[in-house]
């Protein structure tokens, strides 16, 4: 077992199960242990790659979008853009390039919100690479972002944010813990033993439901921001547009499935994100939602295609076929491919307008959180 799963292991020990959002938040968040404090998870050497890592072309074309929505907003002076967990700084510096040649002489202030030691140094090289003389500032929330319309990126972070999870039996929904086996040292799941009141979903026994609290808590934060001040979020992750029930609850380590209890702080966990509850979640404190689309609907909308093509107009024959195969990882709505699982969806000022490549959604579209 890991350092950090005999200390959970003793803390069960001492004083009972614990909810599986609490084991996330240590896996992931332990101030000496957990996953993305002590790691750079990114690449072939790594546990997962990211879109800004398979292509310049994601990052530029999300700086591209950055750049009109704050034209279209009419805010005059600097603008502000945000990252919410920017891996190593990657998608970042390819938007500041898009966003030099899309809204020259535009000065732009750049907050990034991360808490591990480990990638904020990667950033700091990916922009000093870049060329991005930007003065950009680490933050490690949201609290003390300056005031004022913002532009927040966040590729593949609400993922990362813990869930609470509920089972359904026959006497009502029961929260779903972790403790431990039955010989007293092995992490395992179980149930709490008395039913959680007030979950009125229907569902038939066995289901799974997962509640996202910190997730609703920053898009509603958000949204009352955006609603004051203007600005707006775009969010990409993968998960699901409408309610279900399912456990979605995942680890990756080496860039393959593994057990979420088998080794802590050494595997990325995540979930499913439920885009219909954080819409519901924007739009009741004033937010205008827009989508949730398809990634490779948005990406293509955004001209993805047509910069494929000036890109490859220059390259040789290996470059021309590793562009190809970016597009197609990027775009592919198979099951080897990120189109389809990965969804876009933006959190905006009432009033912004169409934003490009993501329809304003109706009310109708997203059910309340729950």
């Amino acid at each position: 077992m890991t350092p950090l799963g005999r200390e959970i292991a003793a803390l069960i020990r001492a004083s009972g199960p614990i909810g599986v959002d609490r084991y996330m938040a240590l896996c992931l968040g332990h101030p000496v242990h957990g996953y993305y404090r002590t790691r750079d998870p990114l690449g072939p050497r790594g546990d997962f790659t990211t879109a800004p890592e398979i292509s310049q072309m994601f990052g530029e074309l999300l700086g591209a979008w950055a750049a009109y929505v704050h034209r279209a907003s009419g805010t005059p002076g600097p603008l502000t853009l945000v990252e919410l967990g920017p891996g190593r700084g990657t998608l970042m510096a390819d938007a500041l390039r898009a966003l030099a040649a899309a809204a020259p002489g535009v000065r732009v202030a750049v907050h990034l919100v991360e808490t591990s030691p480990v990638l904020r140094a990667a950033q700091e090289r990916a922009l000093a690479g870049a060329g991005a003389g930007v003065g950009a500032i680490w933050h490690a929330g949201l609290d003390t972002l300056p005031d004022g319309p913002a532009i927040v990126l966040a590729n593949e972070f609400l993922d990362c944010l813990p869930v609470r999870q509920f089972a359904r039996t026959a006497s009502g929904w029961h929260e779903r813990v972790v403790g431990l086996g039955p010989d007293g040292e092995a992490l395992a799941f179980g149930l709490s033993p008395d039913p959680v009141p007030g979950l009125g979903a229907t569902a038939p026994e066995g289901a799974v439901m997962s509640v996202p609290g910190p997730a609703l808590d920053l898009v509603r934060g958000l949204a009352r921001r955006f609603h004051e001040q203007g600005g707006a979020l775009l969010a990409i992750d993968y998960g699901h547009v409408r309610p279900g029930f399912g456990d979605t609850l995942q680890a990756l380590a080496g860039h393959r499935f593994a057990d979420p209890l088998a080794a802590p702080g050494a595997a990325d966990l995540t979930a499913h994100v439920d885009f219909a509850a954080l819409a519901g979640a924007a739009r009741a404190e004033g937010a205008a939602v827009h989508g949730p689309v398809a990634q490779g609907d948005f990406l293509l909308a955004l001209g993805l295609a047509e910069r494929a093509a000036r890109l490859r107009a220059r390259a040789d024959a290996a470059q021309a076929a590793a562009i190809d195969a970016a597009v197609a990882r990027l775009t592919d709505p198979g099951e080897r491919g990120m189109g389809r699982l990965f969804k876009v969806m933006a959190v905006a000022a009432p009033g912004l307008g169409p934003l490009p490549g993501l329809p304003e959604a109706s009310s109708s579209d997203a059910e309340p959180p729950t």
